[in-house]
């Protein structure tokens, strides 16, 4: 029989956390600072270094086809900031903002920085009971009025799709002629 405990809303969500970031860290293993700067087509978005030394990311004024393919820098800066914007404005001051978010520089720092927030994520997560995860008192982005479950689960959707663009750009990028 099934405990209390194993079929909590927590529970659920945390092994869909669990299953994505599976994915998540099988792409990231291995990732080049290389790879994470080639760009896939002519035109796509990308992160630039500025005179200050700091990676900032481009940002799509539509999300059409025609804006081309992500580089795997641009499709890791977002993953970083979509998770730092959703912790900061769930479990911090919630006055973050895109363009406080820069990209790493490396593959190395990449895997530290989606690695540190994976890890506050989850431990963030796991302190909640259920009936916290029903209530909207932390849902302030991206969503809000929602119940706070609704947010660990677009958590887990935004972290399954971008490990599959990763995947995809790693898979593109390890045979593409160069």
């Amino acid at each position: 029989m099934e405990t209390q405990e194993n079929s909590s809303l927590r529970s659920v969500l945390l092994t869909q956390l669990d299953t994505a970031w599976a994915l998540t860290q099988y792409h990231l293993n291995g990732l080049t600072t290389q790879e994470c700067l080639l760009r896939p087509a002519r035109k796509g978005l990308h992160v630039e270094q500025g005179t200050d030394g700091v990676w900032r990311a481009e940002w799509p004024e539509s999300e059409g086809y025609d804006i081309g393919p992500a580089s795997i820098a641009w499709l890791t800066w977002h993953m970083g900031f979509w998770w730092s914007m959703v912790h900061d404005h769930s479990f911090g001051t919630g006055a973050l903002k895109r363009e406080d978010v820069h990209w790493p520089g490396t593959a190395e720092g990449v895997q530290a920085w989606i690695t540190r927030l994976h890890d506050q994520w989850r431990s963030a997560v796991m302190g909640l009971d259920d009936s916290e995860l029903h209530a909207s008192t932390r849902t302030r982005w991206p969503l809000e009025g929602r119940p706070f479950a609704d947010i660990v689960a677009w958590v887990n959707v935004e972290l399954m799709k971008n490990a599959a663009e990763l995947g995809y750009a790693r898979f593109v990028l390890a045979v593409a002629d160069r």
